[in-house]
């Protein structure tokens, strides 16, 4: 380890003491005497338990960088892991970070536009509405009198991303050459693809397409409202678009003052999640409730506002097949099928005993079915999940970060809305359809028009493209048959099934039959 990276971690550890995070680790818990020892006597000799800690951390986070002020946002979700004092700091890092001293946002905004302001705004507030890690909002109003909000990015913020993010890659990478778990957990490849995502966010022409795009899935919708953009504004370092009406999500007394039915607003999280990741494969990934509104025009049916669409994630037709497959085992608590599914996509060594590795993961699982958000220990879960990684070689998949990264933000927001919330009673109907439209024999069939499709686009990758595709169609034509249980017309569907296979089969020697002629 060089000197640099020796530097960095002694003002991490530094920041860390400051801010009296050695006084939340239970002794009790590390795995080794001399670990414990260690800790012990950090806490004997380095006070500041209790007074303040939630505002030392908060203050120790923005110091350290942009990198860590988002950290905070997500930690300021769990409160399985976290005290209610620390939260309340931590939800500050959400919208309130310090504002930029000195910082002339009007000047700033002429700037980015080209032109004077008064010849498109009446009106823009000189304070900033909000403020976060990467951008200030403020209140404006159009020429027409059209209350809008202008989202205005902090001045040298790209630079700061790529100094932080470096040196934590020049860490990880140090991990990750000396430690087998730091490897398969991918901590290298986690850091590059946060400085990815993290810069994306300074982009907002991307974020305004984002905004356009979501906005467009949920038309008059029942679940999430998305406002409008006025792309004629957008910039590099600006966007602009309608002002929401809403009250902040992580507001749970005004919501509760309201008459807000956080039954109905909860499962509603649940129905948009799953929409936005199986139905559109496009799903905000940076869902923390400094980004969420709530619409309550109608407490007893209330909607939520999505702001703040930088960071949104998409998976490949197989992952989302995979993940598809892995919840339903679950719904069915068939941990062996989640085993053999993790087999087939190399998460875990060939070589794994199946056996030994389902039932982990029944021990994993089985505590947590079936319970409501609020009796479920999300710290107890990660540590031993972490364990059983350790244990069975698993890999971390990066492309799916985002994705964990916004079921954690969901299931936190859940957790405080309504903690009875029982997400598998909620996900399992949607699942169960989706499943049937996209797992079943129709799925078959659209996979074998898929094959067809590829063979007329270029015959030559014909040979390649069954190799490519044939163990997906396999375990899609498995996933058919065990949805067989979800029906009482299990005999039905496979007669469908056959006859639908048979008729792509024709038209596939047919097309092949008129090509050679």
């Amino acid at each position: 380890m060089n000197f640099r990276q020796r530097l960095l971690l002694a003002r991490l550890g530094s920041a860390a003491l400051k801010a009296g995070l050695h006084h939340q680790i239970d002794s009790q818990k590390l795995e080794t005497a001399r670990a414990e020892f260690c800790l012990k006597m950090l806490k004997r000799i380095w006070g500041g338990g209790n007074p303040g800690r939630g505002k030392r951390l908060r203050q120790q986070l923005e110091n350290l960088g942009t990198t860590y002020t988002k950290l905070g946002q997500f930690l300021s979700t769990r409160g399985d892991l976290l005290p209610a004092d620390i939260l309340i700091e931590l939800s500050f890092l959400q919208d309130r970070v310090t504002p930029i001293p000195g910082l002339d946002a009007t000047l700033e905004i002429e700037r980015s536009l080209g032109q004077p302001l008064d010849e498109n705004f009446r009106s823009i507030d000189r304070q900033p509405l909000a403020t976060a890690s990467i951008a200030q909002i403020y209140k404006a109003q159009l020429l027409d009198g059209t209350e809008v909000i202008l989202k205005l990015v902090r001045p040298n913020v790209v630079e700061k991303i790529r100094r932080e993010m470096n040196d934590l890659r020049e860490i990880t990478e140090y991990l990750c050459e000396r430690h087998p778990l730091a490897a398969r957990l991918k901590l290298s490849q986690i850091v590059h693809d946060q400085e990815s995502i993290m810069l994306r966010e300074t982009d907002m022409f991307r974020e305004s397409q984002n905004q356009i795009n979501l906005r467009a899935n949920f038309p008059n919708s029942n679940l999430l409202k998305v406002p409008r953009v006025y792309t004629k504004f957008t910039r590099s370092n600006l966007i602009v678009m309608d002002h929401a009406n809403g009250i902040p999500i992580g507001d749970i007394e005004a919501l509760r003052e309201r008459g807000v039915d956080f039954k109905i607003l909860a499962e509603k999280g649940v129905k948009t999640f799953f929409k936005q990741v199986f139905e559109d494969n496009f799903f905000h990934a940076d869902m923390h409730a400094g980004n969420i509104l709530v619409d309550i025009a109608d407490p007893k049916d209330p909607k939520y506002i999505a702001l703040d669409c930088a960071i949104m994630g998409s998976l490949t037709d197989y992952d989302r097949r995979y993940l598809a497959q892995n919840i339903l085992a679950f719904f069915k608590r068939d941990y062996r099928r989640i085993a053999e599914l993790h087999l087939d996509s190399g998460w875990i060594p060939s070589q794994t005993d199946v056996a030994a590795f389902s039932k982990v993961i029944e021990e994993l699982c089985d505590p947590i079915y079936q319970r409501p958000l609020g009796e479920i220990s999300f710290a107890n879960f990660l540590t031993d999940l972490f364990r059983a990684a350790n244990a069975f070689s698993i890999e971390i998949q990066p492309q799916l970060v985002l994705l964990q990264k916004t079921l954690l933000y969901v299931e936190g927001l859940g957790r405080q809305l309504y903690p009875q919330l029982n997400l598998w009673e909620t996900a399992l109907p949607f699942m169960t359809t989706w499943a049937e439209r996209n797992l079943g024999p129709a799925a078959v069939v659209g996979d074998f028009f898929k094959l067809a499709e590829e063979f007329f686009s270029d015959p030559f990758k014909f040979g390649d493209f069954i190799r490519q595709n044939q163990q997906e169609r396999i375990k899609a034509s498995v996933q058919a048959r065990e949805l067989s249980d979800l029906k009482r017309a299990t005999k039905r569907i496979i007669i469908k099934q056959r006859r639908m296979m048979f008729c792509a089969l024709l038209i596939i020697i047919i097309a092949i039959t008129i090509l050679k002629i």
